[in-house]
């Protein structure tokens, strides 16, 4: 079943934990809407700037007010802006385009953040088309609409993580929309290729790659050591590169989501992953 939701409307800033939410082509409603930029329009990431963990933002149902909040308890309110001339910003090195939402937000964020920055909003003209086997759309996330973790798998890490000595690690430092709780297998999300969860439809489509923004303490901002990347390197090693947990899924059918909504798997398949039986 879905256990948890989460919308993330600035992308790499703090998470909104959802009751229900509506499932849009691109995602939970106001995903990754927005993005901080630096001054060339390169996007700002937890890999490099992890004190956007400290950014907390709170958005209406129609998404035209925008509010966030700082550590220190201050805040800056925008009144979104959908009619200023767009202008290039990049993800990873695609061009994308923004629109950028004034200087008052901007001098806010580089206060929090301590270096140059600028919020910029997703045009809604943009159809940015996503990889993997299901092909997808979304804002600025950094690939597929939908991230899917289950709670099994993070369980099943920390096991391994906490049997090296180390400590566990929460589940929002992998930042997902969806999770699910109920099977006792971990990784079950890797071979779901079908799935409907309350009035909507996920195809899956990729594996979720893990970066450095898993080593983040979400609640302070700051780099926590080498885990959860030392363990899943030792088993979780990906076909592409790199090592992966948690998947990523395309919108098949829009609707409404909630929590405790039935998770019906519709198709399944073998996973990608090398050594995906070494977890046993």
């Amino acid at each position: 079943m879905v256990a948890e939701l989460h919308s993330y409307p600035v992308k790499s800033c703090a998470g909104i934990s959802l009751r229900d939410g509506m499932l849009t082509s691109a995602g939970l409603a106001h995903d990754r809407s927005f993005m901080i930029v630096g001054p060339g329009g390169a996007c700002r990431t937890q890999r490099r700037d992890p004190r956007l963990a400290l950014i907390r933002p709170e958005i209406n149902t129609d998404g035209g007010q925008l509010v966030l909040h700082g550590p220190d308890g201050d805040a800056v309110r925008i009144e979104v802006d959908l009619t200023a001339p767009r202008q290039t910003v990049s993800l990873f090195g695609t061009d994308h385009h923004g629109i950028d939402q004034g200087d008052e937000a901007a001098e806010w964020i580089t206060d929090v953040l301590r270096v140059p920055s600028r919020l910029v909003r997703v045009p809604q003209e943009q159809h940015r088309v996503t990889d993997g086997l299901t092909p997808g759309t979304s804002a600025y996330a950094d690939s597929c609409p939908v991230h899917v973790m289950s709670s099994s798998s993070v369980r099943h890490l920390n096991e391994r993580i906490t049997g090296g000595g180390g400590e566990p690690v929460p589940m929002n430092r992998f930042r997902p929309n969806i999770v699910i709780d109920g099977w006792d297998e971990p990784y079950l999300e890797d071979r779901m290729r079908q799935a409907a969860l309350g009035d909507t439809e996920l195809g899956y489509a990729k594996l979720a790659i893990r970066c450095v923004t898993t080593t983040v303490r979400q609640e302070t901002g700051t780099k926590a050591g080498p885990e959860p990347l030392r363990t899943l390197a030792g088993y979780r090693r990906a076909v592409e590169g790199g090592v992966a947990i948690g998947a990523k899924f395309a919108v098949l059918r829009p609707g409404k989501l909630t929590v405790g909504d039935e998770l019906t798997v519709l198709s399944w398949d073998q996973p990608e992953l090398c050594g995906t039986a070494g977890h046993r």
